[in-house]
């Protein structure tokens, strides 16, 4: 697993570097830190580009929605006995309070009034456990609490991919924060960052226990690579080209940020002949990627949201398309987040292979209330359980940040078994 991500951040890394090399422009600008150029020139506004989007955007999205609303006809909403918990409504009231103070210019708040965007964050991710352990008596902060604290490291790192992805098209850049030292960005940036995975796959969580928004999706006709290899090498050399082009063409192949790591590390996957995201589909079975590709844009909208009065907030500059916009975001720019969902859940399982079966085992039987022997452990089983938990969350944030050898890895999951 080590290998694939190394990989995997090499390609990353060095494929947009050698686009830009390739047409003679300086390397300079991209390898800034802090981030502070803006050479890329934006083309213009363009209705044929933004209407031919739109067509894209309907014909993929329509038919899925489509065939939820038919079958969702038929769905019950089961009982629900469990009470809201006590650190559900902590997060509420923590999302509330960082609100009022983010869209607020309080004086005596100044001092902290940059660092709202985490405690927000933090709020909705406590928030939006509660509400999904409300509906079903589990959710992954409760049943997988070292799977949870794994997805804020992993998190940071995932989200600095994007950030360094963005020195190439410059799609995004942040404003109304004060100057900082190259260590002072880190720190500032990378704990916003780490709440990226556990709001998505939280708030997918969420969803999965609403059958009505997932009705049908595990009854599609089945899809099955016939030569899965040889799927995988190709899907490599079009994600690689890809990454090479937005370093070439930024302002033409800029929504390639969004699809081109998705199609690499599935490539790497189906390479090694192991699961990738997309393998329940041969199966017939699309509630995953449906339940991600929402979450990431019930969270997107969210961040629009919050981050449209902040003092420390981020703009863009959309090539085409940068029109009607909502919040600081283009309308069509909200496009981005399906498919930043389904990088979400990719990365989930390159990164924590057996808690992403587990959580996709779940969605099977969410919904559905627990046998009272199912949701409560035999005596001294609970401490046994949650000291496993903390141990595996450590095993986790050495995986993360490459420190952990292969080896304790495979201790780690047989101590599991």
């Amino acid at each position: 697993m080590i290998v694939k991500v190394l990989v995997v951040l090499s390609l990353v890394g060095a494929l947009p570097l050698l686009g830009v090399a390739f047409v003679g422009q300086s390397l300079t600008p991209y390898l800034e830190f802090p981030p502070q150029t803006r050479s890329v020139e934006h083309a213009a506004f363009s209705w044929p580009m933004f209407v031919g989007l739109v067509f894209l955007i309907v014909l993929t999205v329509l038919p899925i929605m489509l065939r939820v609303m038919r079958s969702a006809v038929s769905c019950r909403e089961p009982v629900r006995p469990f009470a809201f918990p006590w650190w559900g409504w902590l997060g509420a009231g923590l999302t509330g309070c960082s609100w009022v103070l983010a869209w607020n210019r309080f004086p005596w708040f100044s001092a902290f009034q940059s660092h709202t965007f985490t405690p927000l964050w933090l709020g909705y991710v406590l928030l939006v456990n509660g509400w999904t352990f409300r509906r079903t008596g589990r959710c992954i902060l409760v049943e997988r609490p070292g799977f949870f604290l794994g997805l804020f490291p992993a998190s940071a790192a995932f989200w600095w991919c994007f950030e360094y992805l963005n020195r190439f098209v410059q799609n995004w850049y942040y404003v109304g924060a004060q100057a900082l030292t190259p260590w002072e960005y880190v720190l500032h940036a990378t704990i916003p960052f780490s709440t990226v995975l556990p709001a998505v796959l939280s708030t997918m969580e969420l969803l999965a226990s609403v059958p009505h928004l997932r009705a049908g999706l595990d009854q599609l006709p089945s899809v099955r690579w016939p030569r899965p290899i040889g799927t995988g090498w190709a899907l490599l050399m079009v994600a690689g080209a890809g990454l090479a082009g937005i370093g070439i063409w930024p302002d033409r192949l800029f929504p390639l940020v969004w699809v081109a790591p998705l199609l690499l590390i599935t490539a790497i996957q189906m390479i090694a002949g192991e699961e990738t995201i997309f393998s329940r589909l041969g199966h017939g079975d699309g509630t995953s990627l449906w339940l991600a590709a929402i979450a990431a844009l019930i969270c997107g909208l969210c961040w629009e949201m919050w981050n449209y009065k902040s003092l420390a907030h981020w703009e863009y500059a959309i090539p085409s398309v940068h029109r009607f916009k909502l919040f600081e975001m283009p309308l069509l720019g909200y496009a981005g987040y399906l498919p930043f969902g389904l990088e979400c859940l990719a990365v989930t399982l390159l990164l924590f292979p057996g808690p992403y079966r587990e959580l996709m085992t779940s969605f099977s039987r969410v919904g559905v209330a627990p046998r009272e022997d199912e949701h409560r452990p035999a005596a001294g089983g609970d401490m046994i359980e949650k000291e496993t938990d903390v141990a595996k969350g450590v095993g986790y944030f050495r995986v993360c940040v490459f420190s952990a050898s292969s080896s304790a890895t495979r201790r780690m999951s047989s101590d599991k078994t």
